[in-house]
């Protein structure tokens, strides 16, 4: 099993240690609760070197990465992300990520921990004749994300000045222990917050100094159990449950990440249009539990006694204090929000209700 460059920082602080995706990695230090809760109220640190950073440069980068996502890259600013899906022939998702245009011709792409060897595959695949070229660097490099409404504040105290700190969905290039490092704008928790991304062996130096300077902001640690909950509180979806390859952007509620009017040709491009124009089949739908019971990956979902879908992820949700959950329903059902839906449950159903997917009030706007 494969350890990130901070797996003693989290031995030392007493974290219970988990498999995630061939990694060993935090679950959680305390309490997954107290741990969600501290993120929404104050601030976490967590640790997510297990992501991967491709890097794509070239003077056909822009044409290339245009044929490989729904997105217009073309729309990108100097140091402006955009979150996108590679999409597949049929329309289903090899993977979600970011794209970060660093500068013309200069693309850092962030992608899923379990993703990493067969997206940098797709991408070797689909780069054709185009004059590209296309580094996995995710061995390199580590990083770390800094989450909630102090951690501004918290940046600020480690050098990085708040008017010097990049805009939400923005990415900055700065010096910091001596070393380059990147900081985004950007997270997976509904709050402000960045993305840190430095060498290995800078990693851990990094980390002890964030902890220590948010020490006044009540910063801990966060493990990945309350990563999970914090996504799903804020409606996020996740590889592997809401997202694969035989389902598209549409049917995932992603249909806002889908350039309408982008010009060029994109893997999945036909199918993706003809579902924007003539409906889904299925479609992500978010709930919370109105009977005392919490709804899981895979359980049935009921509507009038039958079989419509099945849930994709269920927590109870620290913040809200409910049980919630997201998933995927036949589309021609015609089921709408507030409605009731029952999920089955060892056997036996429970009542829910369709929600909006604002279980929370997101944060993650900063400056």
């Amino acid at each position: 099993m494969a350890k990130t460059y901070l797996y003693n920082n989290h031995i030392k602080l007493g974290a219970k240690m988990v498999d995630f995706a061939g990694w060993d990695m935090p679950v959680q230090y305390t309490s997954i609760i107290e741990e969600h809760n501290n993120v929404r109220n104050n601030a976490g640190l967590f640790d997510v070197s297990h992501m991967g950073e491709i890097f794509v440069t070239g003077s056909d980068a822009l044409n290339y990465l245009q044929n490989l996502v729904p997105q217009d890259v073309a729309k990108l600013v100097d140091k402006k992300a955009l979150y996108c899906q590679f999409t597949k022939e049929n329309g289903g998702i090899e993977d979600d990520l970011f794209i970060y245009k660093l500068k013309n011709n200069r693309y850092l792409l962030v992608v899923n921990a379990s993703r990493i060897n067969a997206d940098y595959e797709w991408m070797i695949k689909n780069s054709g004749n185009f004059d590209v070229k296309i580094e996995n660097k995710s061995d390199v490099y580590s990083m770390v994300a800094l989450q909630g409404p102090k951690a501004a504040d918290i940046l600020d105290s480690i050098g990085i000045k708040k008017e010097n700190q990049p805009k939400t969905m923005y990415i900055n290039e700065y010096q910091l222990l001596n070393e380059d490092i990147f900081i985004s704008r950007t997270g997976y928790t509904g709050e402000d917050g960045f993305e840190i991304i430095i060498r290995n062996e800078k990693v851990s130096e990094l980390w002890e100094l964030i902890l220590e300077k948010g020490k006044p902001y009540n910063i801990m640690p966060i493990g990945l159990g309350a990563r999970d909950t914090l996504r799903l509180e804020a409606a996020m979806s996740l590889y592997g449950n809401e997202l694969n390859e035989n389902t598209s952007p549409v049917e995932a509620g992603l249909s806002w990440s889908i350039d309408k009017d982008k010009k060029q040709d994109y893997i999945g491009k036909n199918i993706i249009m003809n579902q924007l124009k003539n409906g889904i089949e299925k479609k992500l739908i978010a709930f919370k539990m109105l009977d005392r019971a919490i709804a899981r990956h895979e359980y049935p979902i009921y509507s009038n006694n039958e079989e419509i879908g099945h849930v994709t992820s269920g927590c109870i949700a620290p913040f809200l204090g409910q049980n919630i959950g997201l998933g995927y329903i036949k589309a021609d059902k015609n089921l709408k929000i507030n409605d009731t839906i029952q999920i089955m449950i060892r056997n036996k159903l429970y009542n829910a209700e369709i929600t909006s997917k604002n279980f929370i009030q997101k944060h993650n706007r900063g400056n």
